[in-house]
């Protein structure tokens, strides 16, 4: 459990206070039992998510008082767009306000072109809220993941990985001309924020191309997969984050990436295209309709000044070296006393194994939630689901689907909790984790139609 200290001094803090038990039972039962209702007053280390959650640098704080804030052609959209060609090699930028933003641009414009039948997309594994944005747009998402990530306890490298054989099968299946597009998220957010390596994108890639599909890498967290590149893999170790990140990026002509992650800003996200012109025009007309002017889609000048920074810093060694062992160091902590996590620890967050921790619970009683609230409970501590209740249910059927893994998220926010605060999740998830057996399901109170999780309202289940 090495602990390395941050690369970095603090200039500003932000007072936090732990509440009391009776206090957090009465701010979970106003939630509906679901910690995405919380207001953040009443959470004590909120790791929900390192989405926008993160702390600026100096010189992102700088960079935002020379902005411009023209409507049209601002300057600020012009140093984003030649930031993004210099780390992705991508001409061509069209900005966005976060993530799904950048999806609702992109993928509907995919499936329109592809004109295919019965419409598809492809992916390590695909998140939540793409999985959405792929459905509405009348198409199917279907992951072929690398069997490893279903084995929690069992070291490997890269549980990101694509499963090539399943791709191919999958292509097969379905015929090539059916599928949309092949999403590469890197790292993989749904299998542990766990890394894919450069071997097996330029393999996954080359199917793709092979078979006239295009290829998307959601780069979300391009820069704490490169690490993993630049530490793990053979003939990386001497090469520089910034070389690895090209090469990840020659592997695909698109890119989507919400910026609130590898971006180390608070808002923001983007498309970004090689060379194909045409598509860049098309993704700039819906950007026009539904995100603004196509030099700020849905920006300040000053967001776009604090990516610009932001993409470069997020490249920076000593700053990866310490964020990938922040999180090692939690999830050693909690391997230490016992607790069920993927191991190794991903990027972003320690992933606690929720099914093995709670066996005696289902999939539908959404094991990894009820945990998440009993942890709430115990220590003010706010993390989330990655399991059951993210998947939802199955669009032609209506039926729950079972998530191949049932995970609990601490997710950690980057340049932002020191190891101490670290201790004290470890040992607050130990206290939970000796009364595990005696923790109840959950069920519906209120399920909305999409993107469940997030709104829902629940009540302990009668076990």
């Amino acid at each position: 459990m090495k602990r390395i200290p941050e690369p970095f001094r603090i200039k500003t803090i932000e007072r936090i206070a732990l509440t009391s038990r009776a206090h957090r039972e009465q701010a979970l039962l106003d939630a509906g039992l679901n910690p995405f209702l919380l207001r953040s007053d009443d959470v004590f280390i909120d790791l929900l998510t390192d989405s926008g959650s993160g702390a600026m640098s100096d010189r992102q704080w700088a960079a935002m008082m020379a902005a411009d804030e023209a409507y049209a052609g601002s300057r600020s959209y012009y140093r984003l767009a030649d930031t993004i060609e210099k780390v992705f090699g991508h001409r061509h930028t069209v900005p966005a306000h976060q993530g799904r933003g950048a999806e609702q641009l992109l993928y509907p414009e995919l499936v329109k072109r592809r004109g295919a039948k019965q419409p598809v997309f492809l992916s390590n594994f695909h998140f939540d809220t793409t999985k959405l944005h792929i459905e509405l747009a009348g198409a199917r998402a279907l992951n072929a993941l690398t069997k490893e990530a279903l084995d929690t306890a069992t070291y490997h490298d890269w549980k990101g990985n694509f499963d090539l054989d399943e791709l191919a099968r999958l292509i097969e299946t379905h015929g090539a001309a059916n599928v949309v597009a092949l999403v590469a998220t890197v790292t993989c957010n749904t299998s542990g924020g766990q890394p894919v390596s450069l071997a097996n994108l330029r393999a996954a890639s080359q199917l793709a191309r092979e078979a006239g599909i295009p290829v998307v890498i959601d780069a979300t967290r391009f820069a704490e997969n490169a690490w993993f590149i630049h530490e793990r893999e053979a003939g990386q170790a001497q090469r520089d984050v910034p070389g690895i990140v090209r090469d990840m990026m020659a592997c695909a002509d698109i890119a989507v990436m919400s910026s609130k992650k590898d971006g180390l800003v608070n808002i923001g996200g983007f498309c970004s295209f090689r060379d194909d012109q045409d598509l860049f025009r098309a993704v700039q007309e819906r950007c026009v309709v539904s995100e603004g002017f196509i030099t700020y889609g849905g920006l300040a000048g000053r967001d776009m000044e604090a990516l610009a920074v932001g993409l470069e810093e997020a490249m920076d060694a000593d700053y990866l070296r310490y964020r990938v062992g922040q999180v090692a160091y939690l999830g050693e902590r909690l391997r230490a006393q016992g607790i069920p996590i993927q191991h190794p620890t991903g990027g972003h967050a320690v992933f606690v194994d929720a099914a093995a921790l709670l066996p005696h619970l289902p999939a539908d009683s959404f094991p990894a939630h009820a945990l998440a609230c009993e942890l709430y409970l115990e220590a003010g501590v706010r993390a989330v689901e990655i399991g059951s209740l993210l998947l939802g249910r199955d669009p032609a059927t209506g039926l729950q689907e079972e998530a191949p893994l049932e995970s609990m998220r601490l997710t950690i926010p980057r340049r932002v909790y020191t190891n101490h605060h670290m201790d004290y999740v470890a040992d607050a998830l130990a206290k939970v984790a000796r009364r595990a057996p005696r923790i109840r399901g959950m069920a519906f109170t209120y399920e909305p139609a999409l993107l469940r999780n997030f709104t829902a309202r629940f009540r302990w289940a009668d076990n």
